[in-house]
């Protein structure tokens, strides 16, 4: 909350997924055991940890990887939340009602309570990352969430290039924002324009943290996954990675590899950066109503 003075320690699970969705939870749960007796108080997976990333092709009986709030994936988490005594955030396929799917995360306390759910707000439509076809918009807005260990946000994938996200969720009280993510390079690409594409990656979002004088802890998945077959798949790029408030790399992983990442969350370093960098305090919000205007047109 805002005021608190408690340092916490987070870390991100980066993880490669299989085909086997029962052995993808099994996994994460071994990894999240890993976390925590690292170190780790609140822990995040990679987007939909449970699947392979299907966006990559339309096809309706791929809606049978959809679990509700209730479904398998939070009562695991919420009885290993409880025997580790760890919040955790776990990405899900939500089957909200027939014909209602959401992307979403549930974010679960140290005490196995369901703190509540995010659902992802900017879906994103593109090569291989078809999500419109599959996920309604999310309706609940930009969410905060009180774990035992401190208050957090969390936001998805292509919500990180969005600043109005991460703003409004930062007003909200977030000491960290999470982007749990499934973002990689179609093989064509990467050797023209990979380099640059994951560079804007890292730096949007580590713009986030310095403009809102938060922590960012993004993780991602690894490895290449082809489902369909013709499709040329998609090779994740791993790089998860934490920074500080004024965007400094707390740590980062590699580009292929299975590994957990932590760092400390300290709110009275959070405190001195928005002392010396206020620009919460100085925004002109009196004169930001064209905001909500799809585009501005002076004709």
């Amino acid at each position: 909350m805002p005021g608190d003075t408690q340092k916490f320690v987070i870390g991100l699970v980066q993880v490669q997924v299989g085909t086997d969705p029962e052995e993808n939870q099994r996994k994460a749960l071994a990894w999240f055991e890993k976390a925590v007796q690292a170190g780790a108080q609140v822990v995040c997976l990679p987007e939909l940890y449970r699947s392979q990333y299907f966006c990559q092709k339309e096809d309706t009986a791929l809606f049978d990887l959809a679990e509700p709030l209730a479904g398998p994936s939070v009562r695991a988490f919420q009885d290993a939340a409880r025997r580790l005594n760890a919040a955790v955030i776990v990405p899900i396929f939500e089957r909200r009602a027939p014909g209602v799917y959401h992307n979403s995360a549930v974010v679960i306390d140290a005490s196995g309570e369901s703190l509540g759910v995010y659902r992802k707000m900017h879906i994103p439509d593109d090569p291989a990352y078809y999500e419109k076809y599959y996920f309604a918009p999310g309706d609940l807005g930009f969410k905060t969430f009180d774990t035992r260990y401190g208050r957090i946000g969390t936001l998805i994938c292509w919500d990180q290039w969005y600043p109005e996200a991460a703003r409004l969720t930062a007003l909200r009280g977030a000491a960290a924002i999470f982007y749990p993510t499934a973002i990689g390079w179609h093989p064509a690409e990467k050797e023209k324009y990979g380099a640059a594409q994951r560079d804007a990656w890292m730096t949007v979002q580590r713009g986030h943290a310095i403009a809102n004088g938060v922590y960012v802890a993004s993780v991602n998945r690894v490895g290449f996954e082809r489902p369909v077959a013709e499709q040329a798949g998609l090779e994740f790029w791993g790089s998860s990675f934490i920074c500080d408030p004024q965007g400094v790399i707390l740590a980062q992983a590699s580009t292929n590899k299975e590994e957990v990442l932590l760092a400390t969350i300290d709110p009275a370093h959070l405190e001195t950066i928005r002392r010396n960098w206020p620009f919460l305090r100085d925004r002109r919000i009196d004169a930001f109503g064209d905001i909500t205007r799809r585009f501005i047109d002076d004709i």
